[in-house]
């Protein structure tokens, strides 16, 4: 059959026909009963748009069916993602996320599937943003903008919990903290500006918290021997879940909170001197700490 032969599909015709299709995508990321897609359905609905696409003007619909993919995504994140998270909240909310985040990522993959004549042809001649980054867009701008600030907040808490001696699931914040790296799509600013940096001013008041405190109830080599602890572990909160790229700028808060390098200004009568001398015994590579000239005393 050639294009002149083939009947023409008009705009609300093929498109009552492609809803069916986006109808059953959306159930089954909903877990409501319904049958996998086989390849028949599949390549109804690919051809579909191919046709509306190819159809000679004006009854190429190509522009309309770009409009409508984006639609598509806006109606679902409206109608069900965004008053399921909003009913949720601390960790019940993260979970809630990082399985909407999942289901659309899947949703992307298979409706960029359908309409990938789009792709090809209409959105390559028209220099436009391709159908998976108009779909990770409206996930951007409809539930990552409204979210963000609940997310980093109760990310935030989940970690000085776990410093606080408390068992997390880190698996969960290594999905969370993973959405805002992919946010960015290729850029590290999401997870930057919408997490990090308060990650870190949190983590600064944390630890200006104990070592004010420490230096009250500790001994000196007991300051360094916590200090030292809480160095290990926040490397290795950094492995399980934090991104690479915060370890050095977590250091340096460490560090200006003397975790690191040396111990905070301190009253001459809150350690004795043979507590001072003694920290050589502890670790010397690692403490840096040689003799008394190290330290800063006022009276």
């Amino acid at each position: 059959m050639t294009m002149n032969d083939r009947k023409v599909i008009e705009l609300e015709q093929g498109w009552t026909f492609m809803q069916k299709g986006i109808t059953k995508l959306i159930n089954l990321l909903e877990g409501l009963p319904e049958q996998q897609f086989n390849s028949e359905e599949y390549m109804m609905l690919y051809t579909t748009i191919y046709n509306m696409c190819t159809q000679k003007p004006p009854l190429d619909y190509s522009q309309q069916l770009y409009d409508r993919y984006r639609d598509s995504f806006e109606v679902y994140i409206n109608s069900m993602v965004l008053p399921a998270l909003r009913e949720k909240h601390d960790e019940f909310m993260l979970r809630e996320l990082v399985n909407r985040w999942i289901n659309h990522k899947v949703m992307v993959r298979w409706l960029s599937r359908f309409f990938n004549y789009l792709d090809r042809y209409f959105i390559a001649r028209r220099s436009l943003p391709a159908l998976r980054e108009v779909g990770l867009q409206c996930f951007r701008d409809l539930v990552y903008q409204e979210m963000k600030y609940n997310v980093k907040d109760a990310v935030i808490t989940l970690i000085d919990r776990e410093r606080e001696g408390e068992q997390i699931d880190r698996a969960l914040l290594k999905n969370v903290l993973g959405i805002f790296v992919e946010i960015g799509m290729g850029s590290m600013d999401a997870y930057e500006n919408d997490f990090e940096s308060y990650a870190l001013q949190d983590t600064a008041a944390y630890y200006s918290r104990k070592a004010s405190s420490w230096i009250e109830e500790d001994s000196c080599p007991d300051y360094m021997l916590k200090a030292e602890e809480c160095l290990r572990r926040e490397k290795e909160r950094v492995g399980h879940y934090l991104h690479a790229s915060s370890e050095q700028k977590l250091l340096e808060v460490l560090n200006q909170h003397h975790m690191v390098e040396g111990l905070p200004v301190v009253k001459p009568y809150m350690w004795n001197l043979d507590d001072v001398l003694s920290i050589d015994s502890l670790n010397e590579e690692k403490l840096k700490i040689k003799n008394k000239k190290d330290f800063i005393f006022f009276t």
